[in-house]
């Protein structure tokens, strides 16, 4: 995947901040679960004990998670400041687009009809596109 140009130098398109917030989305899941996260004392060490001997051959999926590199957590810090340019109720319609939710379930969750959510979410973007074109 190539690298998209840092957002501070020249103006991004809102197209191209709902890309980045879609990839900042994903880099979240992709970080590992930090250390207490979990109930406390259920901590173990030890790998998980296989009761079959049908379940010690790959006959489950596996389960890979690739941690996202540094360059890729700092973008998605980045795209957590671009969120503080819009007011709360529009930043939460556009981290929840970007985590992939559908229209319906964006405009339940937002108190309004799927038109307007969707109103708010291109003003969003806009909003944020101009904000960073005029730091330049």
């Amino acid at each position: 995947m190539a690298r998209r140009r840092p957002a501070g130098r020249g103006g991004l398109s809102p197209s191209e901040i709902a890309d980045r917030l879609e990839e900042a989305a994903r880099t979240l899941r992709r970080l590992p679960d930090p250390p207490g996260s979990g109930p406390r004392g259920y901590g173990r060490s030890w790998p998980e004990y296989i009761h079959e001997a049908k379940d010690a051959y790959g006959w489950h999926e596996a389960r890979l998670r690739v941690r996202p590199s540094p360059a890729d957590i700092q973008q998605m810090e980045e795209c957590f400041d671009w969120l503080r340019l819009v007011p709360v109720e529009e930043a939460q319609i556009l981290w929840w687009r970007a985590e992939g939710l559908r229209w319906r379930e964006v405009a339940i969750r937002a108190g309004c009809v799927r038109q307007t959510a969707w109103r708010r979410w291109v003003a969003a973007l806009a909003t944020i596109a101009k904000k960073l074109e005029a730091r330049g």
